[in-house]
């Protein structure tokens, strides 16, 4: 099941919380990970966002697959229903895409001024 997130068009808060789960609904620990990307796109395939996500790491949040990504300028100028996933490069340097199964949803609701 995609999760959904919500953002007023022009907003850059809160940011985009996410907590990445393996098949059978398990955090991820990340805390390996050498990379963790947020790639965001239309459902018409052009891309909106392709960016380094953070972890705000207290000792646990990699642990139980915690990652952000603060929204930047121009991100939420655009009001509509966008596709989000992330991206994980292990030490290995395999890729692993979170979810697996589909995407989550990120959905820039029009302002009214």
């Amino acid at each position: 099941m995609s999760e959904i997130f919500y953002l007023k068009q022009g907003n850059l808060r809160p940011s985009y919380v996410v907590i990445l789960k393996d098949a059978d609904k398990n955090p991820v620990n990340i805390s390996t990970a050498t990379a963790v990307r947020l790639h965001m796109k239309t459902p018409g395939g052009a891309i909106k966002v392709d960016a380094e996500m953070i972890n705000r790491d207290d000792g646990t949040e990699a642990l139980r697959g915690k990652c952000e990504y603060e929204w930047q300028a121009g991100d939420s100028d655009t009001a509509g229903t966008f596709y989000a996933e992330v991206e994980v490069t292990w030490p290995d340097t395999d890729p692993e895409t979170f979810p697996n199964d589909g995407y989550n949803i990120v959905k820039i609701t029009e302002k009214l001024a």
